[in-house]
């Protein structure tokens, strides 16, 4: 699971790079256009691994503590 979100987050961060650097949506291109179900799913999806990665922070500290 962690090796999954890990790739969503970095497929949705190469998405606002191309966003920010030359205004490319790429998901929205691939899938119909932002409001189009699919990109939506796609966003949500990416958007859910984002949150669980934040869990890495914590995990990290914790391990570093012998917890």
């Amino acid at each position: 699971m962690d090796t999954i979100a890990m790739i969503l987050s970095v497929i949705g961060c190469l998405n606002w790079g191309l966003v920010g650097i030359f205004q490319f949506d790429l998901v929205a291109w691939l899938f119909g256009g932002q409001g189009s179900l699919f990109s939506r799913i796609v966003y949500t999806v990416i958007g859910l691994a984002g949150l669980w990665c934040i869990s890495f922070l914590f995990r990290r500290h914790a391990l570093a503590e012998g917890e």
